[in-house]
């Protein structure tokens, strides 16, 4: 089966890459039942996946009527922080940005898949703050994208996608130090099946009434397999790979997988 996303054919390095679509694809669906996902992972890791501010409900409690509305009925509340019980009915993560005195701020989030870090540790935290690990955005891109948080106006939703390689199958991953320390004991003739292309499907949207913006991440996951299958799509993923920018590299930790994808891409 391919992939239902492929950034690498449009992109090999980090930028904002935004464009406008429908509110009607708003979310993409694809999982039955995303409450029986993430509620073990509430349950079991609560600081990892759950957090909010304080003066967050009005804004969380709009989003929720939102993403009923995208739903086609109400997603009830049952007692939940309104942004918690909203994320619930959808296979995406939401994050809620508020504009506190001047600055965009992470105000409240549901983080059932985030690439390598946690709820609790991005909470309150500003635009600038949390996009500390990509190299040069505060020198490149900080400014553009304030002027996109400001500027977005309330019938637009705005859609991106970005991509890693990665050697776990797993979409909660807070913390990724145990799966690099077993990249060595990967078998490089089956790197193909034990590597995994990590998507996100990431969108922008306004919330008209508080003015908040909410922020969704929806993780895909294929094995490296599904594209190498393919001549034609295995030669576009290998271009992005050896194109990629060394600020790229770095920020994707690319460097720990070149042993493994010279044998996908080039058999050696």
């Amino acid at each position: 089966m391919r992939p239902r996303h492929a950034p690498w054919e449009e992109a090999a390095e980090f930028r904002i890459g935004l464009r406008a679509i429908a509110p009607e694809d708003w979310f993409e669906g694809g999982e039955d039942d995303p409450a029986a996902r993430k509620d073990p992972l509430l349950e079991a890791h609560a600081h990892d996946v759950w957090a909010e501010t304080e003066g967050s409900r009005p804004a969380q409690a709009e989003l929720l009527g939102l993403v009923g509305e995208a739903l086609g009925a109400p997603v009830p509340a049952d007692r939940r922080p309104p942004l918690l019980a909203a994320a619930r009915a959808v296979a995406d993560d939401l994050c809620l940005m508020e504009k506190r005195d001047g600055v965009w701020r992470l105000t409240a989030l549901s983080l059932s898949a985030g690439s390598f870090f946690s709820a609790g540790e991005v909470i309150g935290k500003s635009l600038a703050e949390l996009h500390l690990p990509v190299t040069g955005f505060g020198e490149t891109l900080l400014k553009r994208v304030n002027r996109i948080f400001d500027g977005l106006r309330d019938d637009l939703v705005l859609e991106r996608r970005n991509w890693s390689v990665v050697s776990s199958p797993d979409l909660f991953i807070p913390d990724p130090a145990p799966m690099r320390a077993a990249i060595p004991t990967i078998d490089a003739a089956r790197a193909a099946d034990e590597l995994r292309v990590r998507v996100e499907r990431q969108t922008l949207r306004r919330l008209p009434r508080t003015g908040a913006v909410v922020f969704t991440i929806r993780v895909w996951i294929d094995p490296l397999s599904a594209i190498a299958a393919d001549p034609a799509r295995l030669a576009l993923f290998a271009r992005a790979w050896r194109t990629a920018t060394p600020e790229f590299r770095a920020y994707k930790r690319l460097e720990l997988y070149d042993e493994l994808m010279a044998r996908v891409i080039d058999g050696a």
